[in-house]
């Protein structure tokens, strides 16, 4: 119970602290400061707030930051002890991409409590300041020079120095009829305006990219000069002549010379406008170079004309975008001739240096081909730079041309046509087609010729090799009467197996006699056999048989 009871009276002690020291100081507990603001404007870091109607007197504030890797608060330099209501912390060194967290308290003879403001991210934060501006005054017209938001050395701005546009608002001094120009780069030349009359103008910048705004500055006033007496030359243009560019402007005056200078922009706010060397002392309204003097951006162009003694002003700029108008130049490309069809290998243009175009946005090709002894073209059209033609005829002469087309429709480009390449197609296959449908045929044909020779060979036999036939009474003799021979002859063995033999002489002889009868028929049968000539020796040979058998018997 003891325990608890201290425990509540000293947090009764600790809670009532900041009351008692108050009290002590003869004074009331301050309200902290209200409404506190964070201007970030360029790399300038402003702090506003309200005071409390208590901190009316020797009051100061105090500020405190943190960052996000921070677990202690820090004291905010430039901001310690302030008397009056604002505050500049430009000095402070902090990564413009970091959150940061800030707070205030006021400071008399006790302190209020600190009051946070909400974290912030000073690049998010941060507003375009207004643009430095230089004016320079022609007869007819204004040049103006603008320098970047924030300083050369600017954290805030140090990626965007060169992406800044910007507008502006012009009037004459005696007219409060303004004019409006939006996004214009950094030096921008404002022409057709009266000879000495008093200009005004304020100019904002923009970051587009960013989405942000800035402020409109000061505004600038400037008289323009008397009249000149040779006037600058107008209406400037270029157009594209296969690869060259041409330069075109109007003057109203004969036995002029004129000098044509560019300048690269958007680039910096140091402006160094050069000479096109093939653009210098021309005594015509025209010049030509090739388009190489240029890599891909944008550029702005200017003439001046002059009689010896007096020189022009400047004439108006003109902008010069090189992808939007410089022309496609034909594809180079190489033919390789096959069997039945021709690979053509597409390559960049090439100045007259032999030196490549590069082009940094796509293509494709049309291709038209057509043999030699026709006028039909055929086309194709193919995003590949290696095309092959197919099934073309061999042994043909075809011949080829190209151009390149831009694929992206807000340029809408096309090129002339290459030169027309020939080239003559191979024999290729032609003979292994022949020589398939040789042995198709002849595997076709092989039955009816082995049909075809088995007749001949029949015909041949029949004719120089007939069969040998037996004459009719041959034929006779051995389908009957040899049968019966034999029959009788088997008969006869048989019997005699079964008889008693008496005079073995005469059955010796009898035997004898038949087999030298039966060894001559063979002899008699081979004979006809060999000579082709027949008897009748066996009518003979019969009939003796017969009676040595009537004899024995």
């Amino acid at each position: 119970m003891m325990v608890t009871l201290l425990g509540a009276t000293t947090l009764v002690l600790v809670t009532l602290a900041p009351w008692v020291l108050s009290a002590a100081a003869g004074g009331k507990n301050l309200k902290s400061p209200q409404k506190v603001e964070v201007d970030v404007i360029d790399d300038n870091f402003i702090l506003r707030w309200n005071r409390s109607e208590e901190s009316v007197g020797n009051v100061t504030f105090s500020f405190d930051y943190q960052k996000p890797e921070m677990d202690n608060w820090i004291k905010l330099p430039g901001c310690q002890n302030m008397t009056s209501t604002k505050c500049n912390f430009s000095s402070l060194k902090l990564n413009i991409y970091d959150e940061i967290k800030l707070r205030i308290r006021a400071e008399k003879e006790n302190t209020s409590s600190w009051c946070e403001v909400d974290s912030f991210t000073p690049f998010r934060k941060a507003q375009i300041g207004p643009p430095e501006v230089h004016l320079e005054a022609e007869d007819k017209a204004i040049v103006i020079y603008i320098s970047p938001p924030g300083t050369e050395d600017s954290v805030m701005w140090a990626l965007d120095r060169s992406s800044f546009t910007y507008s502006l608002v012009i009037w004459k001094n005696s007219s409060s009829v303004e004019e409006r120009i939006e996004n214009i780069y950094s030096r921008h030349k404002i022409s057709k305006l009266s000879p000495e009359t008093t200009y005004c103008l304020k100019v904002k910048a923009a970051l587009l990219t960013s989405r942000k705004i800035g402020v409109y500055g000061p505004v600038h006033c400037i008289k323009t000069t008397v009249e000149n007496e040779l006037p600058p030359p107008e209406n400037i243009e270029v157009i594209v002549q296969n690869q060259n560019y041409v330069l075109k402007w109007d003057y109203t005056y004969a036995n002029m010379t004129f000098q044509v200078q560019w300048l690269q922009k958007p680039g910096n706010h140091l402006y160094k406008w050069k000479q096109i060397p093939d653009c210098k002392n021309v005594t015509t309204t025209q010049c030509v170079f090739p388009q190489n003097t240029f890599q891909k951006g944008i550029y702005l162009l200017r003439v001046q004309a002059s009689d010896g003694n007096n020189t022009s002003f400047w004439s108006e700029e003109i902008k010069f975008d090189t992808e939007i108008q410089a022309s496609l130049l034909p594809p180079v490309f190489n033919i390789r001739s096959l069997s039945d069809s021709l690979h053509i290998s597409i390559g960049a243009p090439k100045w007259s240096e032999n030196k490549p175009v590069i082009q940094d946005y796509p293509l494709i090709y049309e291709i038209l081909f057509w043999e030699n002894t026709s006028k039909a073209e055929r086309k194709i059209i193919k995003k590949k730079t290696d095309v092959t033609i197919p099934n073309l005829k061999p042994l043909t002469v075809y011949c080829v041309k190209a151009r390149a087309h831009s694929m992206d429709e807000k340029l809408n480009k096309s090129s002339v046509f290459s030169d027309v390449v020939c080239e003559e197609t191979k024999s290729g296959n032609t003979s292994k087609i022949w020589l398939i449908i040789g042995i198709f045929t002849v595997l076709l044909a092989l039955p009816f010729v082995i049909y075809a020779v088995k007749v001949l060979l029949r015909c041949i036999n029949y004719v120089f090799f007939p069969s040998l036939k037996p004459s009719s009474n041959i034929d006779e003799y051995f389908s009957e009467q040899s049968l019966k021979n034999l029959l009788l002859s088997t008969s006869e063995e048989q019997i005699e197996k079964c008889l008693i033999i008496e005079n073995i002489s005469t059955i010796a002889t009898v035997e004898e006699t038949n087999q030298t009868d039966e060894d001559h028929k063979k002899y008699s049968s081979q004979t006809s056999e060999d000579s082709g000539n027949y008897s009748n020796e066996d009518e003979s040979e019969n009939k003796t048989s017969e009676e040595l058998q009537q004899d024995f018997i």
